[in-house]
């Protein structure tokens, strides 16, 4: 292991290095993009190594940097949960590394200032995340979390121009910082007990039913702020959009699981003792989260505010099984537990692959049409090809669609979740299955998503002249989305290998794993027994090649081969044009109107200058009305009523210190 921690150290080194070569590059951009931006893919490659061999060990590596407070230096813990998600974030890293360079030469001329901070807050953004899952002491954690969230928030912030980023990159701060004051708090909790701010003193302490269920509930709202969740996730459909398209498949697919992690962490690991109460809300909050990301990601036209949403959605997911694993864990159904551990971090690593390549994706579509509006796109296979195929593994991923990475972890959800004839309390036996039915329906709505998407992006007649002038991706993007594409088949295709390589973290924090349950044979996936369930990922994909080539036969030589094709009746009308095609909108509109109530839809009706009505339909989030713009309304009455206090007279200003001394002094006066 100390390879490992070797490793890590070097993949933070790499990343810092990275920062302020750019910071120090402000006249010349290619240095960012030959030399810093590339570094970052070292980095990558680093914090995966380190990840891989913290997992196959499954040994923990510690050591103490001399950094810090005084009397509290900087503690590194390198374990199988924090080799787990180091893993997730070098791959995505490494991507980056390979991707970037061809976003920033579009962005090099003139821009050597804003190039020099996308870099350096880039790398920065990297060391905090990586710097978080090594902390073994509350003090580093929280010194790395604020690292990542602010410059983040310089990330999200980039195109400063446009106010909507402005505001969006607020928002996003804003939450972010009341997230970590909350994760503050929970820390504090378990540092009272534990009498020391290290992790070690933490899993040492012993906290009553109600202490461990404050710093549960605290940890809960500081990591679900962070990760998306409803009703926290405002933050997520508006920073998503406004950073660069790399930088959001960096904040979607490692800075969630980041989030993800410290819940993990903290819940599983410092705590320890769980309850199945909390299972309970978890898997409240995450099923809520993965339908209302689901309805409001196939209502968006904008392609990276769908893709925001559906994070919302996945995180949900993962929180799902989170919550399951909760549930087993506090009835003492140990491997029930486990299994639903697995399938959430299973959850995590695929969804880091395939929104990343979603995102790129998105990236590309942005790069060589200049167009983030599924309106105004079309046709896009026929000039974009690669992007297209790479984006369709993207979205099958994304639906859970067998063979896909995507399926197994959401099938093994579904796997543990029909174990809940086990728990011997009716309640719980119930809602298990509602939110199964939820989660199947949010998993309806996610295909009927992704085959919106691709049709009206991809298919069909472009809608305007950027879109029929659209370049292909350059080589570095294309090869970045082409890796990730074959990291979302292969971990569709070797689940039995993946699990196998997860099931150190169970081992490691819990005590226990799977043991031979999961792969009886090295094909065949039995999360449970081979009596329950059995799935093998190798021959589903044979039955669907073979089932296309007996397609294929059948249309080559088949009845079906004298059919002439020729337009369709245009009913004597002129040739179709791009208008008359099916619109994202249109899609959408029959699920728009059955769930309407949970969505605020406005709709204008205005005049075009040539007489022609012009509808405009803008579909939002319920929750502003309801929960933000009433607590923005309070802060901003409770502002201004304390504004009275700054009168701008100097005897006010004496009259209110001569009432805070009093005040004060009676204070003393009553506590002597």
């Amino acid at each position: 292991m100390a390879m490992a921690l070797t490793l890590s150290g070097l993949a933070v080194a790499f990343a810092l290095g990275s920062a302020i070569l750019s910071l120090g590059a402000v006249k010349d951009g290619r240095v960012i993009r030959i030399l810093a931006t590339p570094l970052l893919g070292v980095a990558g490659v680093s914090a995966l190594a380190a990840g891989v061999v913290a997992l196959l060990t499954g040994e923990v590596a510690t050591a103490t940097v001399p950094l810090g407070l005084p009397w509290l230096p900087w503690q590194i813990r390198l374990d199988a949960l924090s080799g787990f998600f180091m893993m997730i974030i070098g791959i995505l890293i490494s991507v980056v590394g390979i991707h970037a360079p061809s976003y920033l030469r579009g962005i090099e001329q003139g821009r050597g200032e804003a190039l020099a901070a996308l870099g350096g807050f880039t790398g920065l953004f990297l060391t905090g995340m990586l710097l978080v899952v090594l902390a073994a002491d509350a003090f580093l954690f929280m010194i790395a979390w604020e690292l990542m969230s602010l410059a983040s928030y310089f990330l999200v912030a980039f195109q400063h121009e446009h106010a909507a980023n402005r505001r969006a990159a607020f928002l996003y701060l804003l939450m972010a910082h009341v997230g970590g004051l909350a994760i503050l708090l929970g820390f504090g909790v378990l540092a009272a007990f534990g009498e020391g701010f290290s992790f070690a003193a933490m899993r040492a302490a012993e906290l009553s039913a109600l202490w461990a269920s404050l710093a549960f509930g605290l940890a809960f709202i500081g990591f679900g702020m962070k990760a998306g969740l409803v009703p926290l996730h405002a933050w997520l459909p508006e920073a998503h959009p406004a950073a660069p398209s790399h930088v959001s498949a960096l904040m979607s697919g490692a800075m969630l699981k980041v989030a993800v992690y410290g819940f993990v962490r903290l819940t599983f690991d410092l705590i320890g003792d769980v309850q199945w109460s909390w299972g309970v809300l978890v898997i409240a909050i995450g099923a809520a989260s993965s339908l209302m990301g689901a309805l409001l990601a196939l209502m968006q036209t904008d392609l990276k505010r769908l893709l925001a949403y559906s994070s919302v959605e996945n995180l949900g997911i993962i929180f799902i099984g989170l919550g399951l694993s909760l549930l087993f864990l506090g009835r003492g159904h140990t491997l029930l537990g486990v299994l639903a551990l697995i399938a959430a971090l299973y959850h995590s690593l695929n969804h880091a692959l395939f929104k990343g390549l979603l995102f790129l994706g998105a990236g590309a579509i942005l790069h060589g049409t200049h167009e983030r509006d599924l309106e105004q796109m079309g046709g896009l296979l026929r000039r974009m090809p690669w992007t297209g195929l790479f984006f369709l593994i993207g979205g099958l991923s994304l639906a859970g669609l067998p063979p896909f990475n995507g399926f197994v972890s959401e099938w093994l959800i579904f796997q543990s979740a029909l174990q809940s004839w086990v728990i011997d309390n009716g309640v719980l036996r119930a809602l298990i299955p509602i939110a199964m039915a939820v989660l199947a329906l949010t998993t309806a709505l996610v295909a009927a998503t992704v085959v919106k998407t691709y049709g009206v992006a991809f298919l069909g007649q472009a809608r305007s002249r950027h879109v029929r002038r659209a370049r292909p991706a350059p080589r570095g993007m294309r090869l970045a989305q082409g890796l990730l594409a074959v990291l979302c088949i292969l971990l569709g295709l070797l689940p039995t290998w993946v699990i196998g390589l997860i099931e150190s973290v169970p081992k490691q924090i819990l005590g226990t794993g799977l043991g031979d349950a999961a792969t009886p044979h090295g094909l065949w996936l039995a999360p449970i027994a081979p009596e329950t369930a059995i799935y093998s990922a190798p021959l589903a994909l044979l039955s669907l090649l073979i089932l296309g080539g007996l397609v294929s036969l059948v249309l080559r030589r088949g009845a079906v081969r004298r059919v002439r094709h020729c337009d369709a009746w245009d009913c004597g009308f002129a040739p179709p044009t791009p208008r008359m095609q099916y619109t994202a909108t249109a899609f959408a509109q029959p699920l728009r109107r059955v769930f309407a109530m949970l969505m605020q839809i406005e709709t204008t009706q205005a005049t075009r200058e040539d007489g022609t009505p012009r509808y405009q339909l803008k579909i939002g989030d319920r929750l502003w009305g309801t929960l933000y713009l009433p607590v923005s309304a309070m802060v901003e009455s409770a502002a201004r009523r304390i504004v009275r206090l700054q009168s701008g007279h100097v005897r006010g200003y004496l009259g209110w210190t001569l009432v805070t001394l009093i005040l004060l002094l009676w204070v003393v006066s009553v506590v002597d």
